[in-house]
């Protein structure tokens, strides 16, 4: 096909400017890599300290206390199947890893919301940045992850924070500007600064809302396990990858079942506590 114009040459400036940071940030690189994997190793080292029936009953607790009996049950039932079916270990080092991906984007999500919530300019700087990040591929993440991380469990906890981040920072923009107007009205008549109708007013009405968020950013790291799990990432992931590679159906439908549980339980859990968050701030 003849071209018209001369060709923008984008893929190699992505390669110059993906080779510059890789030669001057290294330091940085490196630090980021060793605190990622302090904590992802952390974590699957606390939870195998905890004895598996101990595990299972303490999360069951937790659904109850959270959601219901029935999710309660549903726990219960589901984490004896995946210890059952021999995939406690990698369980427990996909819930690490979603973990890990899920703080790092509350802790980074939620200040970025608060702030585009507040300027109307870093919204309109933020929204596109999101869309571009949650309508780009997935799987090329993994190739400049790669670069600056290498292969193993941080470009996957990377690559899971930039690809589950944006709906924690779309929707505290959306709890925090859907405050109703009389109220705001209302602190700023009885002398409210910005800090303290942010804190004591804003943020409160928006938890529901906020928490809806990270419960699909939650679903979102969720969905990057097994795409993760070709950049070395562990975890159940990397049993559904390897079934597939090796065409072993069972093994697939058992390691995509335990990932499954998972995902309803956190699901549910986080899906209920956003609900009772605004139940009491109704009440």
């Amino acid at each position: 096909m003849e071209q018209w114009f001369p060709k923008i040459p984008i893929a190699d400036w992505m390669d110059a400017f993906v080779n510059w940071l890789t030669v001057n940030l290294e330091a940085a690189f490196d630090g980021v890599t060793t605190v990622l994997e302090t904590l992802v190793e952390g974590m699957v080292a606390g939870f195998s300290y905890i004895p598996i029936y101990v595990f299972i009953i303490l999360f069951t607790l937790l659904a109850w206390k959270v959601a219901n009996k029935g999710i309660a049950l549903f726990t219960l039932i589901g984490l004896f199947l995946v210890a059952n079916l021999g995939y406690w270990e990698p369980m427990l080092e996909t819930l690490a890893l979603v973990l890990a991906a899920v703080f790092i984007s509350i802790v980074l999500g939620i200040p970025m919301g608060i702030w585009a919530s507040q300027k109307q300019t870093v919204k309109q700087i933020v929204v596109p940045i999101l869309d571009f990040m949650q309508t780009m591929p997935a799987f090329v993440y993994l190739i400049p992850a790669i670069f600056f991380f290498n292969i193993g469990v941080v470009p996957g906890v990377v690559a899971s924070v930039i690809f589950s981040m944006p709906p924690t920072i779309r929707l505290t923009i959306l709890g925090i500007q859907q405050v109703p107007a009389d109220i705001i009205e209302a602190t700023e008549a009885f002398g409210s600064t910005t800090s303290q109708r942010l804190l004591k007013v804003q943020l409160p009405l928006a938890m529901p809302t906020i928490m809806a968020g990270i419960n699909q950013s939650i679903m979102l790291a969720l969905s990057m396990v097994v795409i993760a799990s070709m950049v070395g990432a562990p975890g159940l992931g990397a049993d559904v990858y390897r079934a597939v590679t090796q065409i072993q159906i069972g093994k697939g439908f058992e390691a995509g079942l335990a990932i499954v549980v998972i995902a309803i339980i956190l699901d549910r859990i986080t899906q209920n506590f956003g609900k009772r968050k605004k139940q009491g701030g109704t009440a």
